[in-house]
């Protein structure tokens, strides 16, 4: 009895004391609330100014080719500087086309401008892709070598240049301009560095193990993922073609011209050069330029800002 006494009792249902005793409760997590986290920020006024000033002097040089273009050559010359347009625009532009055969400059230039680009852009996205995802012997130091030929001066590849395209009988015409400029290893390094970020290289292996051939790939992987990049520097071969002038002045003459070499025989009268008139073809040298900008702005400002931000 004692046993079975001493038994119950060591059995028995805990106290009152340890039954009013509340369990454990988990530690409380503690959120750190970052200040500003999550809220827009907005400009002030001193921004909007900043913006402004410096939207000002940005377009006051194109403002001021558009009132020397309608103006003379002695109300250039003559201080004070004028800052309003006149009224000899429509004559100046007559005086452009009868110096120089400024219509058939623009074609030319946007035929060498045109080709130079998709094809820079087509064969440096191509090789920036190889460079950037693919593995093959001698990778690294292939590299090296185009990024290499960017530090030799153009000026030494003009004699050599020069023979062969006379050799061909290419002398005066535009294919001696394109042909040099098919691809650039600027653009070459430009869409590899692109694509080593913004392309995975899961995305490429997936699309392998779905039976997709390199074509496929290339069309429907590489180019989507590198449109932003392709857009950019599209905009920058284009610019550097159409502004081009020591290889198109050397290679092509006046008879068959681009808008740089156009230029080069503008203004030029009895041992005196009319300002106007040279002014008033750079102005009609530059609306092409801000028209495939138009075109071009919303992509090339994606390209610039992607990665700049990332989850």
């Amino acid at each position: 009895m004692a046993q079975t006494t001493e038994t119950q009792a060591f059995g028995a249902a805990p106290s009152r004391r340890s039954a009013a005793v509340p369990p454990p409760r988990p530690p409380r997590r503690r959120f750190l609330r970052r200040s500003g986290a999550g809220k827009q920020e907005h400009a002030g006024p001193v921004a909007y100014v900043i913006l402004v000033v410096a939207a000002l002097i940005s377009l006051f040089p194109l403002y001021w080719t558009v009132v020397a273009a309608s103006r003379t050559d002695a109300e250039i010359v003559t201080p004070p500087m004028p800052l309003l347009p006149g009224s000899h625009l429509i004559d100046n532009l007559h005086i452009v086309w009868d110096q120089v055969d400024m219509g058939k400059a623009l074609i030319n230039s946007t035929i060498v401008a045109g080709f130079v680009s998709f094809s820079t852009v087509m064969f440096a996205t191509l090789a920036g892709f190889a460079f950037a995802k693919l593995q093959f012997r001698g990778r690294n130091a292939l590299l090296m070598l185009v990024v290499a030929t960017m530090t030799i001066p153009p000026q030494l590849s003009v004699i050599p240049l020069y023979q062969i395209i006379t050799n061909l009988g290419w002398v005066g015409h535009i294919q001696s301009v394109i042909l040099p400029s098919l691809v650039a290893a600027f653009g070459v390094f430009f869409m590899r560095q692109f694509l080593s970020e913004a392309l995975p290289i899961e995305l490429v292996e997936a699309a392998r193990v779905d039976g997709a051939h390199s074509l496929r790939i290339i069309w429907h992987v590489v180019f989507p993922v590198a449109r932003p990049a392709m857009a950019v520097l599209g905009m920058l071969v284009f610019v550097q073609s159409w502004n081009d002038f020591f290889w198109p002045f050397i290679a092509l003459n006046q008879q068959n011209p681009t808008v740089q070499v156009a230029l080069a025989g503008l203004g030029s009268g009895d041992h005196t050069i009319d300002h106007s008139i040279v002014v008033t073809g750079a102005l009609v040298a530059t609306l092409p330029l801000l028209l495939v900008f138009a075109v071009l702005g919303k992509h090339i400002v994606g390209g610039i800002t992607a990665g700049a931000v990332k989850s």
